[in-house]
Order: structure tokens, then sequence, then C-alpha cells
């Protein structure tokens, strides 16, 4: 596959994870699995999309999934009907297929000067985009098992909405949104991470497979916005006590199996196809900058539904709600702006 050195500030990054959305959760919960020739469609139509708002050149991450490979022959196929594709520059790196590749390629993304990083995954590779380069903009579209976090849209409309900011026609003020996310800190410190949606602590005290599904194991749930449509932990939250995406504050909800300290049992959609019945004990309003201290002794946190960090007895796991963190792009706002000013009218000379 070729790549290319960047020469200049390309004016997009693009992240496409090849392989989102292929954990267990997908088995157990009879999900469908996104196909690669799917990823290519959505990322011609975005970038489509995109060259018709104004964007000239987009910098990719490469892959040995065969997004990237398929992408080039599509685009050669599609240069011929005229489409205003931009011009694509891949990544001077050498894929692994872990995560260390979106690690890596939005360090070089940050470094090329893009204004726009658009990201096809789910909360995990959102998450991991963010951890690296928090002043840039995303722009998520969900490709994932649990999306709380990327919203489910048209690629061809974040794609406009990604040209308008992008090209200059919108600016920051009218197109970005701030976002939440938690903090998650081990000895003060010693060991951290983020998560964008949720932080769920398990007694499980192992990585294993990863992805995060069965309830018997959790304890609490730590979350910077619930809404009540979500699949996922954050759906507990979410039907529990809704927490708005831009309002202040997140939710701290403790969990339990036992019946004397349970006050209530939810209905929740914990994956897709699963609605499980979660055991609440205490839930109560996470104030921005203001830790809250794990209470298990030993265990898991997963972050955005999947095990990072696993903690023994003795070790002090605090979480933590930041606001204004970082952002993202619009896409209502920035349509909603492009109809009022009249961004895509071109009126025909009259003779």
């Amino acid at each position: 596959m070729p790549t290319s050195k960047v020469s200049g500030s390309p004016c997009i990054g693009i992240i496409a994870n090849p392989v989102s959305a292929r954990d267990i959760r997908r088995i157990v919960a009879n999900a469908d699995n996104l196909q690669i020739t799917d990823r290519v469609s959505m990322l011609l139509r975005l970038l489509s999309a995109a060259g018709s708002a104004g964007v000239k050149r987009a910098l990719m991450m490469p892959d040995k999934g065969g997004v990237s490979a398929m992408l080039i022959q599509s685009l050669k196929r599609e240069s011929q009907l005229q489409h205003a594709f931009p011009e694509i520059d891949f990544l001077d790196m050498a894929p692994t297929t872990t995560v260390s590749d979106t690690y890596t390629a939005a360090r070089m993304m940050q470094a090329a000067g893009v204004r726009v990083i658009v990201v096809l995954g789910g909360d995990g590779t959102h998450r991991a985009v963010v951890r690296e380069c928090r002043s840039i903009p995303l722009a998520g579209m969900s490709t994932g098992t649990n999306n709380a976090f990327p919203e489910m849209r048209e690629p061809t409309i974040t794609g406009l909405a990604v040209g308008l900011y992008a090209s200059g026609q919108l600016g920051a003020e009218q197109a970005l949104v701030p976002n939440k996310l938690l903090e998650i800190s081990i000895n003060d410190g010693a060991r951290r991470d983020i998560a964008l949606v949720d932080a769920v602590i398990s007694s499980d005290r192992f990585i294993g497979a990863r992805a995060l599904w069965k309830m018997d194991s959790l304890s609490a749930v730590y979350l910077s916005f619930a809404e009540p449509q979500a699949i996922g932990m954050s759906s507990i939250g979410g039907l529990l006590q809704p927490i708005g995406r831009s309002g202040p504050g997140g939710l701290a909800i403790q969990l339990s199996d036992e019946q004397s300290p349970r006050r209530l049992q939810l209905l929740a959609p914990v994956a897709p196809g699963m609605v499980r019945p979660v055991g609440i004990s205490h839930w109560e309003p996470m104030p921005a900058n203001q830790p809250f201290t794990v209470v298990r002794q030993a265990g898991v946190v997963a972050l955005d539904g999947e095990r990072e960090l696993t903690f023994d007895s003795g070790d002090r796991v605090q979480i933590t709600l930041r606001e204004n963190a970082f952002p993202t792009v619009d896409v209502a706002a920035c349509m909603q702006l492009a109809a009022a000013q009249g961004l895509f009218r071109h009126f025909s000379r009259q003779i």
C-alpha cells in the first residue's frame, strides 16, 4: 500500500478502526458485524461530502485489516465519476492492528496540524484518540458494539459538517461543542487513564477478553453523561437519572446483587439485544473536579466497556469528572447554520 510523508498541513485526519465491533458482546448478543466493505462505503461517502464542502486534503491511518487497501481501489474507480474527493495521504507508520496504531496515528495527526480528526470506531477507539490529543476536534462515526459516545449518523452529513469547519466556512465558536470525560487515577496518579462515557468497577481480577457484558461481577458505574436511548453501561444511568452530554456534572451509581442493600431493580439494555436486570443500592450526582474514591478493595476498572486497569487491596482508585475536556464537531449545529447562512446556495446567472 503506498504511503506518503506529510508535506504541509492536511485539512482533516481519518482514523478508521478495521476491527471495531468484533468483541465477545457481538457473539453473545447476536449483533451484526460491520464488514470492511461497509466501512469503506462510509469513508467514500464522508470523503465525497467533505470534498464538496471544501476539504482538499486528508491524512489517514494505514491498516492491515483491508480498509486502506480497499479504499485506494475504490477511489480509483470513483474518481472516474468526477466526485470531489480530497487528496488522500497515508501516515508513514507501520500498522500493528492494535490500539497502538490509534495512539500513534493521533499523535502524528496532531503534529501534522490537522483541523479535525474523523474517527470510525466504537467508544474505545474514540477514547484512544482523545487520550493522545484533547486539543483537536473529533467527528465521530459509529462502527463499534456499544456506541454511547459516537452518534449514529449518515456519513454524508458528517462529511459536510466537517468540511464546513475544516475549510473555515464556520468558526470554532459556531461548529464545535465541549465534552466531558472521566479521569481515573490509581495511587495518586501512579497509573492514569480516561473514559469518555463510563468507568465501571468489576470484581474480576483479570483483563481477559476486555469486553464487559456480565452484570454479576459489577459493583459501581461512573458516568460522564447518560442518555435513555443509549446501549451499554451508560443506559443504566440513562434510565435511572438522565444526564445530558452538554449538561453539568455526571452520575455515580452503586450496584448490588443482594436483596438487603438493594433499593431498586432496573431493566437496562447493557449490550445489543441484551436487556438485563440491574440491582441498584445508591446513586448520586458527580460534580466536576470532585474525586470519587472507589470502595471495592480489588478488581478491575473497565473504561467505556473494556477492562483496562486492575487494582489490588491497598490501591487507591479515584474517578473525577472533567468538564470542557475536549471538543467535537456539532454536526446538527453546523448543518443548521449552513441552512441559515445559505452556505450551500449557488445561484445561476440569468441571461
